[in-house]
């Protein structure tokens, strides 16, 4: 190999060429890895998305798992009620009651998503739970009432809790709703 001296050494096309091509690499390489973090950013927020999604979509399942049981108990209750058989009240109260701690459970034990709102949430569906659990064993406690008066005294608290019923749904709605749009998913109605 013979070494020439380059003659074109000050030529500025050459040179505008060469800084041309090295300005360009850094450049196109910085474009693929800024392409790369959107796209890891980018399926990192879709996993988050989807499991905010499922976390919330779970915690409906388990409220639609009791519909049947709450609609069956509280027929019940009503006729009970009306041939004043207290004592049926009260198991049907006292297995609804131990029905909704079950899920309490399992949403105590569910790990909470790497979401936003996610804390927030989940202690909106313990609150919630809680609420549907304290209907129920005011239920047993009016069936297993010693005499009229702790009846009465039952009474009042179960008409208490049944006014409650309609604010303890719009604080898990709004809950919900908040969890959902923090994190980029739309409720069903």
């Amino acid at each position: 190999m013979k070494y020439t001296q380059n003659k074109n050494i000050f030529n500025l096309p050459v040179l505008l060429k060469t800084s041309i091509t090295f300005n360009l690499k850094p450049t196109i390489m910085l474009k693929k890895l800024t392409f790369a973090a959107i796209l890891v950013i980018s399926i990192a927020s879709c996993g988050s998305k989807k499991a905010a999604f499922d976390y919330s979509e779970n915690f409906v399942k388990k409220e639609k798992s009791l519909l049947n049981d709450i609609t069956e108990t509280e027929n019940k209750v009503e006729r009970y009620v009306t041939y004043e058989q207290y004592d049926s009240i009260g198991v049907a109260g006292e297995k609804m009651e131990q029905l909704v701690e079950t899920k309490i459970q399992e949403i105590k034990k569910e790990p909470v998503p790497d979401a936003k709102e996610a804390d927030n949430f989940k202690e909106a569906c313990l609150k919630y739970f809680g609420f549907i659990k304290s209907m129920y064993t005011s239920y047993k406690e009016f069936g297993q009432a010693a005499d009229e008066t702790a009846r009465e005294k039952a009474k009042a608290k179960v008409l208490e809790l049944a006014g409650s019923k309609q604010a303890a749904m719009t604080a898990m709605q709004t809950a919900q709703k908040k969890f959902a749009d923090a994190n980029g998913f739309r409720l069903e109605k």
